[in-house]
């Protein structure tokens, strides 16, 4: 099951979120979820071998693709704003160093 995290970017102020873990929503509605998150480039990647795998590849997106969005992100400028707690775990299953 999918984890939320808190992101905000330092300069604008914007707050998102972020997941990580496996995604039931990718699994099942495929490229759907990565559209409604404004990831237009994923999404139409998910369809694409969507259709070509015969909808296996949802199988394997549904692990990573939390991991994807929310590292995209990051490296976008976002910074990990939860808790202590919570930024030193995602940052753990993100594989991702945290600021010091």
């Amino acid at each position: 099951m999918a984890t939320k995290i808190l992101l905000q970017h330092p300069v604008t102020g914007l707050v998102k979120t972020g997941f990580y873990g496996f995604s039931w929503t990718t699994l099942f509605f495929g490229g759907w979820p990565a559209l409604f998150r404004g990831d237009f480039l994923m999404a139409f990647v998910f369809i694409v071998l969507e259709y070509v795998t015969f909808g296996l590849s949802g199988l394997v997106l549904a692990f990573t693709y939390n991991k994807i969005f929310t590292t995209k992100l990051i490296e976008g400028g976002y910074v990990l704003a939860g808790s202590a707690g919570e930024n030193a775990l995602a940052a753990a299953k993100l594989g991702i160093a945290l600021p010091s």
